[in-house]
């Protein structure tokens, strides 16, 4: 898609486009969030047949609930629209002032509130407010399908600490765009539904986690033959792991798909970015943006280049690969 220069969108708290947000406004919608722990996001047709925009359909299913400190990176995210509506979605910490997450999380949205540092979002931790986002150029906001170019950032109102429960988490390096990562066992948490609401999902106050594999984009290509979403540069797709059920569903959006590298440390591949129509308990794949295909635009929109030399890569004695992620899965 042919980009036109940056699209930025910087709310003040006292105002947004198309008019002015009294304090009396700013203060009912903050209490709004501090009220509803997690709300779904309004219905959005897809576009596509075979693929469903993960607003829709995107917690994890099939998964184990997280404990403090093993996925310090990934952060909750209350967004409120125009009407009032709160939808929910999953970023990960870019740097103690800036949030990756999908742009349909950002999209029509005017303020934010970001819960990070403790797994469960009802117990104390940091929560911080952001008025100021940015999605990528490419990316439609008045289009209501899924799309390409589905990457942004949130600017938090105030520094965030680092310690054991709150950490960065490293993009992969563009030197890897088209890398494919068919078969190896990946991880995704979020704070998504435990499954379909038609199902009886729940949505669970706290962060959950499961493993997935990697697919071939050719593979990926035969799940949606109909859809011009899916980009070899921009997209990588992936699977259940050992369970068919085992999916990303709705407010896991925005979430970090990760492996473990070469080197043991911890490296995000992937924004999840859409889901099957056929819901979220399904064999069906996921599709996720690839972030290192944007590090001149997170560049240009943070001032920070997030990118590095796999040359520098150590590569990690054996059993130095955190939780063993780095491996190939039987077919």
């Amino acid at each position: 898609m042919k980009c036109f220069g940056l699209k930025t969108h910087k709310y003040s708290k006292e105002s947004r486009s198309g008019g002015c947000v009294s304090k009396m406004a700013a203060l009912y919608v903050f209490g709004l969030l501090l009220i509803i722990g997690v709300a779904q996001c309004e219905p959005i047709e897809p576009e596509i047949a075979y693929i469903e925009d993960s607003l829709r359909g995107s917690r994890i299913v099939s998964g184990w609930e997280a404990v403090n400190g093993q996925f310090p990176y990934t952060v909750s995210i209350r967004m409120v629209g125009p009407t009032g509506g709160v939808g929910a979605c999953t970023g990960s910490i870019l740097t103690n002032e800036w949030i990756l997450t999908a742009a349909h999380c950002l999209a029509r949205r005017f303020t934010f509130v970001v819960r990070l540092g403790q797994v469960d979002i009802t117990t104390p931790g940091y929560m911080v407010e952001s008025t100021e986002w940015y999605v990528h150029e490419g990316y439609i906001q008045e289009e209501t399908a899924v799309q390409t170019d589905d990457i942004g950032v949130l600017k938090l109102d105030r520094y965030i600490p680092y310690g054991d429960y709150i950490q960065p988490i490293r993009i992969q390096s563009s030197q890897r765009n088209l890398e494919e990562y068919t078969l190896l066992q990946l991880t995704q948490s979020g704070y998504g539904r435990t499954d379909d609401w038609w199902a009886g999902g729940i949505v669970p106050d706290i962060l959950y986690w499961t493993y997935q594999r990697g697919l071939s984009m050719l593979v990926c290509r035969s799940w949606y033959p109909h859809s011009q979403v899916i980009d070899d540069r921009k997209t990588i797709c992936a699977q259940f792991f050992n369970d068919t059920s085992q999916n990303p569903c709705t407010g896991d959006s925005g979430g970090a798909l990760t492996l473990v590298d070469v080197d043991g440390k911890l490296t995000q591949i992937g924004i999840m970015s859409f889901g099957s129509s056929r819901g979220c308990n399904t064999h069906n794949p996921s599709g996720y943006v690839r972030p290192e295909y944007y590090h001149d635009w997170l560049e240009k929109t943070t001032g920070i280049n997030f990118d590095w030399n796999v040359e520098d890569l150590e590569i990690a004695p054996d059993g130095d690969h955190g939780s063993g992620q780095i491996k190939f899965i039987d077919n």
